[in-house]
């Protein structure tokens, strides 16, 4: 039996302190290593809070050394969690261990179907690799802002472009993001749009038209919420039913001309719902979005990586993050790490998209190397 057909051990670790102490990272990887029974691992993802984003070095060191190994990915963000907690507030480091080298720095000598885990700090994010016909799935490290020094490593080193992507090999893994979208609206066909400005819909003013359909709501507020309430877009009303569509924001409600100024332009002859970010529906979509993946992986997840955005988590639940609270009732004792960051990466309409106030969710199943020696 070879060491890749051997079951795959993996566990997280967490450690916080006053500032950014490399020994930080020196724990969390110690921690980890004691509870998946390792002494050394063949892979380490390494997230570090903001205090280390001007000089990680140290504590990639840290983390390699502790690990024994050179395979150290990962990146800064603004908050990290593991199954264990989250932090938002002060330094800290979350470290998943691997007994094998289930991601590849190399993807394009990687035989077989290409799944790319994609880091990237806000300065290097680009149309070019994020068009690339493999499948990303992933986050953006940095604040709400995108401003702000951020590092992104791999191999145990930064990485000056700003981004790494990493194939996943020799386990299944699923992916899907969840939205948590409240729809307030039937699909509707716009009318008339120029660039960014939404200015009609099924040959109604754009503003009316949402307007409209925030009132259904009991609880609608004045002004509109713009900061809650979405866009959805696609080329059919029977996409919507399918989950395949994009969302755009509404930037600016006009209320002279009763057109809407979005994040993305949506093209005359598409259809739009409109929506409102609501935690209910955050909470029942992500659960159905954990069952689906769970489903598609035929078998309970061997570990879980996870995508916030810094709108969801503690921000949005009034001081607890909710959505981790979930994935940890639905697995239990499954490792889990992710970040806080202002953008999500996820297949989507048969092609990788930037994401807003969502979350991205990939569950890996054990190796398959060792299904087919069972």
């Amino acid at each position: 039996m070879t060491a890749a057909s051997l079951p795959l051990k993996v566990a997280t670790g967490l450690a916080h302190g006053p500032s950014a102490d490399p020994e930080l990272a020196t724990q969390a990887v110690q921690a980890a290593l004691e509870k998946a029974g390792m002494t050394s691992a063949q892979c380490v993802v390494l997230y570090l809070t903001s205090e280390f984003a001007h000089a990680p070095q140290a504590a990639i060191r840290a983390a390699s050394k502790a690990a024994n190994c050179t395979q150290v990915i990962g990146c800064s963000a603004l908050g990290i969690f593991t199954e264990e907690d989250w932090i938002l507030d002060g330094a800290a480091v979350a470290a998943l261990v691997l007994s094998q080298d289930i991601f590849s720095s190399h993807p394009l000598h990687v035989e077989g179907s290409q799944h790319l885990l994609t880091l990237a700090a806000p300065s290097a994010i680009n149309a070019s690799w994020l068009a690339s016909t493999h499948t990303r799935f992933g986050g953006i490290s940095g604040d709400a802002s995108g401003s702000g020094a951020f590092s992104v490593w791999q191999d145990g080193k930064g990485i000056s472009q700003g981004y790494c992507a990493l194939a996943i090999q020799h386990c299944d893994v699923a992916i899907a993001a969840s939205h948590g979208l409240k729809w307030l609206s039937s699909p509707r066909k716009v009318s008339t749009s120029l660039r960014f400005e939404l200015q009609s819909i099924a040959n109604v003013t754009a503003y009316t038209s949402l307007n409209i359909a925030y009132q259904t709501l009991d609880v609608a507020t004045e002004p509109l919420p713009l900061h809650l309430l979405n866009v959805a877009y696609a080329q059919s009303s029977k996409a919507f039913a399918q989950n395949q569509y994009e969302l755009a924001s509404i930037i600016i409600a006009n209320e002279d001309t009763q057109s809407l100024t979005l994040s993305h332009p949506i093209p005359e002859g598409y259809w739009i719902r409109w929506a409102l970010r609501d935690a209910d529906s955050a909470q029942s979509d992500l659960h159905g979005t954990a069952q689906q993946l769970t489903q598609t992986l035929q078998g309970a997840p061997a570990f879980a990586c996870m995508f916030s955005c810094l709108a969801r988590g503690p921000y949005y639940y009034g001081g607890n993050d909710e959505d981790l609270r979930l994935l940890k009732a639905n697995f239990p004792n499954m490792p889990i790490i992710g970040f806080y960051g202002n953008g999500q990466i996820a297949p989507m309409m048969q092609q990788n998209t930037l994401l807003q106030h969502s979350i991205v969710l990939a569950l890996f199943g054990q190796q398959k190397e060792a299904h087919e020696s069972v």
